[in-house]
């Protein structure tokens, strides 16, 4: 079994051209053209969508972890801190009314 990967221009706007799979010298198990309009490889899978390892994706992960924790530790404090001074306003206002040194009388 194999596949032909059409000629394509790549990014650079060079035209690569086209080849079977597998390659010479690459992975037996590569059959399947794979890639986009602007670069096209051999792969195992025909749903492969890259080239490349996705161990990268778990760092990205740890980092959107962190950052969403260190987010939520923000808005936490951030919610505490508006909830207290909201207690502290309420609780120190004076409960009798004040007297406003006018008085009003009807004509």
């Amino acid at each position: 079994m194999s596949a032909e990967c059409s000629s394509y221009l790549n990014a650079d706007k060079v035209l690569v051209s086209g080849f079977s799979c597998p390659r010479a010298g690459g992975d037996a198990r590569a059959v399947f053209c794979c890639g986009f309009q602007d670069v096209k490889y051999c792969c195992d899978d025909p749903h492969s969508f890259f080239p490349y390892e996705h161990s990268y994706m778990w760092w990205l992960s740890v980092g959107a972890l962190v950052g969403l924790s260190i987010a939520a530790v923000v808005l936490f404090a951030f919610i505490i801190t508006v909830c207290v001074l909201c207690y502290l306003f309420i609780s120190t206002k004076p409960r009798s009314k004040l007297d406003p040194g006018l008085s009003l009388q009807t004509a």
